[in-house]
């Protein structure tokens, strides 16, 4: 009966060896392999751009309203800085903006004053101008007189005297109107300072509520919380990284060939992927980069088995369309297989149809 029993029992675990070998040539003659010349295949791991949502400025952090795990969605705020020094800052920089808005009000009407000298300098001019003609006139009666002894000689002197005089009110006169005029220059020029000030402290404004807006730490796209690298209360230094998101609209698995198939692949040659988390699934993808550099090069290369090593990464995007409608399954590191065709005349074969849940 001992005996028996030990040979009962041999049988059942050669039995059970019997049946794992089946199954393993089964596997192993059904998987997606040996599938000819047309085609090349890659293992490598689900990866996903990832994304910094960091601090444009140094400061406290006042809330994170996002946690590890939870999906947000393009213009969502994920955290907030504290502004009450930038707000303190924004409202000097406004009272500065009013302050230099007066002070082009007062160098346009000093401009205005100005342009009054002017033109009172200008009818002081033609004032002295008159003078002077009469003056000459008056010269030149006497200087006639003087011939007919009609007239004393000191009033001929006299009338001189009075043209020089007019004639040296003029020429001042005259140097009053340049005067006013670069005294207009000069209050011209102190009005385009002022408006430039304006403007400067007017950008200083803008800059300053730029920077609240910026407080709030948004996203630009639809992702996933990964890490939560800070919390509130801390302070962080400019550049601060607060959350770490993975972006799902792209997912992309990175897989490596060798030199003779990766010359052969194009971008946006169609891929298909088996992820070993969900073999039963065969998910479309395309090539969407092929390194430009080979990896795992050799010290030597001297035969064609040494260059067999030379290794090119390459990237099989998923479509963003079918990622949309499956966020929830989206992960990354996942170990799987990536096929694609070095061949575009070649056939999928039936394995490696297209199978996605729905």
């Amino acid at each position: 009966m001992h005996l028996a029993g030990k040979k009962s029992a041999m049988k059942f675990v050669l039995g059970g060896v019997i049946v794992v070998g089946l199954g393993f040539w089964a596997w192993m003659e059904l998987r997606p392999s040996g599938l000819g010349e047309g085609f090349a295949s890659g293992n490598g791991r689900i990866e996903a751009t990832e994304i910094d949502v960091a601090t444009k400025l140094a400061g406290r952090i006042l809330t994170i309203d996002a946690d590890e795990g939870d999906f947000v969605q393009p213009g969502q705020v994920l955290a907030t800085m504290d502004v009450q020094v930038l707000e303190a800052q924004l409202k000097q920089a406004q009272a500065q903006v009013r302050q230099a808005d007066n002070a082009v009000l007062t160098a346009s009407a000093i401009v205005q004053q100005r342009q009054s000298e002017k033109q009172a300098a200008e009818a002081t001019v033609n004032q002295r101008v008159a003078e002077l003609t009469a003056a000459q006139k008056r010269y030149g009666r006497t200087d006639q007189l003087i011939k007919y002894n009609a007239v004393a000689r000191q009033q001929l002197d006299d009338d001189l005297a009075v043209q020089q005089s007019n004639q040296a009110a003029v020429a001042s006169a005259k140097a009053q109107v340049w005067s006013a005029e670069a005294a207009i220059i000069a209050a011209k020029s102190q009005v385009i300072e002022a408006q430039s000030s304006v403007e400067a402290l007017k950008a200083g404004v803008d800059r300053l509520q730029a920077d609240i807006v910026d407080s709030q730490l948004k996203t630009d796209r639809q992702a996933r919380v990964q890490y939560r690298v800070a919390q509130p209360g801390e302070v962080l230094a400019a550049g601060g990284k607060v959350l770490n998101l993975v972006d799902l609209n792209d997912v992309y698995l990175t897989f490596f060939l060798p030199t003779a198939q990766a010359g052969r692949v194009a971008l946006g040659s169609d891929v298909r992927l088996i992820l070993d988390a969900a073999p039963q699934y065969v998910i479309p993808a395309q090539v969407s980069y092929v390194a430009s550099v080979a990896q795992f090069t050799p010290k030597t290369v001297e035969t064609s088995s040494e260059r067999e090593k030379l290794m090119f990464r390459v990237k099989a995007r998923i479509d963003r369309k079918l990622l949309e409608k499956h966020l929830n399954q989206v992960k990354t590191g996942l170990p799987g297989m990536a096929y694609l065709k070095l061949d575009t005349d070649a056939q999928w074969p039936a394995e490696l149809q297209i199978n996605v849940p729905q």
